[in-house]
């Protein structure tokens, strides 16, 4: 492909996995550049990442119009400004709307950290996912990145990685674990998805 593909992240809180795909397109090892950061929240310091790297932020809240139909068309009126082609979710913790997976079907990625499809549907993310994987006793746990549907957590898996449950994990010494893998399997996950490889 000769010309970069340009990307959205859609982001919620600090923006980790934001941090992870700005470095990794910045040092040409992804086919893509990241155009646009939009935010669920004002204050997510992930937005505070897209200033630092110079990419144009976006604060989405429903609340901020008349109802969800005009929401829809200004985001996608948004994604169309910047000539948005792909979507990738990192710690987005709403629904796309309908009209926008529609718009992008098989498009949209999303990194979970845990291994889907266990662990996955509403109310499953940070810390609730890493806690219900040690209440399990589950011997490993990892993170998934997938096709983002209708369905929260549902769609085609595109590659995913394991890490070990250890003895005396916490939630957050198992989450920290499986953080440094999100940080590398989405990078590559998004490449194969630009460059057809999936």
């Amino acid at each position: 492909m000769d010309s970069k593909a340009r990307i959205a992240v859609f982001i919620s809180g600090g923006g980790t996995n934001l941090q992870s795909l700005i470095d990794t397109s910045q040092q040409g090892r992804l086919s893509g550049d990241i155009v646009l950061v939009v935010s669920s929240k004002s204050n997510a310091y992930g937005l505070e990442r897209a200033k630092n790297a110079g990419i144009d932020t976006f604060v989405y809240k429903l609340k901020n119009y008349a109802g969800s139909e005009e929401a829809e068309k200004d985001l996608l009126e948004m994604l169309e400004e910047y000539g948005v082609e792909f979507i990738a979710l990192a710690g987005y913790l709403k629904l796309i709307p309908v009209s926008v997976i529609k718009k992008y079907r098989d498009r949209i990625t999303n990194i979970h950290p845990a291994l889907l499809p266990k662990y996955g549907g509403k109310g499953m993310y940070g810390r609730h996912v890493h806690e219900a994987v040690l209440a399990s006793g589950d011997k490993e746990s990892g993170a998934t990145v997938h096709l983002v549907d209708e369905i929260y957590d549902n769609g085609r898996i595109l590659v995913q990685e394991k890490v070990p449950v250890l003895p005396g994990d916490d939630p957050d010494k198992l989450a920290a674990r499986v953080l440094k893998i999100e940080h590398k399997i989405y990078p590559l996950a998004l490449e194969k998805l630009i460059r057809g490889e999936v």
